[in-house]
């Protein structure tokens, strides 16, 4: 038993604290293609040194308060479902694994809100208010495999935000522990105009600011009806417009996807489709969602868009959340696969596009892309690199590059760097450019909320350490 896990298990139980090998090579990867090439190989360069998994929220403040006194570094998990590292300690310490604390603590029918603790996972949530005849309307692809406090640490969105907004619409308020050990609560009306929203200085933050316990969504009574479209373009330029205008004539598709030549195979299940194939759904009150249809139908007819029926949305609903793809070429010797996701003003979305698939091509045998997330102002663009290398060490080594490449362009486009997949490892380098003059902002809130920068220490592009003399 290593000192540290000594410590913690005279302060907390010793059945929440572990430091065998095994348990910690558990926490030294998540979901980040990068992390999947490291345990090919046999590396673990991120590992913590102990983790702890509280069963009681009474736990945390005071594990807190001893880590801060000890100038430990502490990095919270969630399910490790993050593709981009954001649960990784780069500094070893302390990760605290909040898998326990997963109660559904109030349904409030009245208000039409849901609390729960921070490490409840989504499709668990979803069941559960399904039964009731409610849902989210937060269907991130890794519903199955996140937490909630996870979406709220990265900011995350969902395949129906186009209409129902990312977590951040949906939040109402939480409970945080801060790096003393203190708790703040935040909770919020249908909306309140006393002083700055304090919520969203830990909205997004990746554990850099405090530890999340306790969450009040939004929750929705289920729609009563849907109606799906398949639509296909001969090109990207009528697509992407007819995205911009639906969402500029303030309509309010609940799904809304758009993709390139390529992923329209994949997406279509055919592989010998040659146009760009979009996805498009309205739900609501029949009447509602009906006359949106109407309205959305005659923009698509304007831009001589053909109608291929529902069938491919329906089937691709049903297999939504299935990411074996990506899983399963990361899993071979020398697999390469990659998900990156940035956004952009309508004007600007374009150009970003054809300089990352050009760019990204020769890391991968097929660059994927599809339109998503789509708002009045911009749209979110995915990109999934598939392709194969000569072993696990090549691949990483593409993959880093692929990184490199893909922000370096988003820096010089104008492009924000993550739409939802937050920043974690693979885009910390790259905040302090993206955030430019309001850097100093995020630095000054972090050194007054966590002075010994225990939380998290080097994500968001903060310091990695701070020198004695400073503390």
């Amino acid at each position: 038993m290593t000192q540290l896990a000594g410590a913690l298990k005279t302060l907390l139980d010793a059945d929440s604290v572990f430091d065998s090998e095994d348990v910690l090579k558990q926490f030294a990867y998540d979901g980040w293609p990068v992390a999947a090439k490291w345990r090919n190989q046999g590396k673990a360069p991120l590992k913590p040194e102990v983790v702890v998994r509280p069963a009681r929220e009474e736990q945390i403040p005071k594990l807190l308060r001893w880590a801060n006194e000890h100038g430990v570094a502490l990095t919270p998990w969630g399910a490790g479902s993050s593709v981009t590292g954001a649960p990784l300690p780069l500094t070893g310490g302390i990760t605290l694994d909040l898998s326990l604390l997963d109660r559904t603590l109030e349904i409030n029918e009245r208000n039409l809100t849901v609390t729960v603790q921070t490490g409840k996972m989504g499709h668990v949530l979803e069941a559960e208010l399904n039964r009731h005849g409610y849902t989210l309307n937060h269907s991130p692809q890794s519903l199955d495999r996140s937490t909630v406090g996870g979406w709220l640490s990265t900011r995350a969105t969902g395949q129906f935000s186009s209409k129902w907004g990312g977590i951040e619409n949906l939040l109402v308020g939480f409970d945080v522990v801060l790096a003393d050990g203190s708790t703040a609560h935040f909770q919020t009306g249908p909306r309140m105009a006393v002083g700055p929203d304090l919520r969203h200085v830990f909205v997004g933050a990746e554990g850099t600011m405090g530890v999340i316990t306790q969450i009040t969504l939004q929750m929705f009574r289920q729609s009563a009806h849907r109606i799906f479209q398949t639509l296909a373009f001969a090109n990207l330029d009528d697509g992407v417009a007819v995205m911009r205008e639906v969402m500029q004539r303030g309509l309010k598709p609940f799904l809304l996807r758009f993709y390139n030549v390529i992923e329209s195979r994949h997406a279509m299940k055919d592989p010998g489709f040659n146009q760009c194939a979009m996805f498009i759904g309205f739900e609501g009150e029949q009447g509602i969602a009906e006359a949106e249809y109407r309205v959305a139908k005659a923009i698509w007819d304007g831009y001589g868009a053909q109608e291929l029926g529902p069938v491919a949305v329906e089937k691709w609903m049903e297999r939504r959340f299935d990411f074996s793809t990506v899983e399963n070429i990361l899993k071979t010797p020398g697999g390469l696969a990659e998900t990156i996701e940035i956004a952009h003003f309508w004007d600007g979305i374009e150009e970003t596009y054809q300089r990352l698939a050009q760019e990204l091509a020769p890391y991968a045998d097929e660059v994927l892309a599809h339109f998503s997330h789509a708002y009045p102002q911009g749209t979110s663009l995915y990109l999934i690199l598939l392709g194969q290398c000569a072993d696990d060490a090549e691949a990483e080594a593409a993959l880093l590059k692929v990184w490199q490449t893909a922000m370096t362009i988003c820096l010089e486009t104008g492009a924000a760097l993550s739409h939802h997949h937050g920043v974690g490892v693979a885009r910390k380098d790259f905040v302090r450019s993206a955030l430019g003059s309001s850097m100093p902002v995020l630095e000054r809130v972090k050194q007054v909320l966590d002075p010994q920068n225990i939380l998290s220490p080097g994500k968001l592009g903060l310091e990695l350490s701070r020198r004695e003399d400073e503390r």
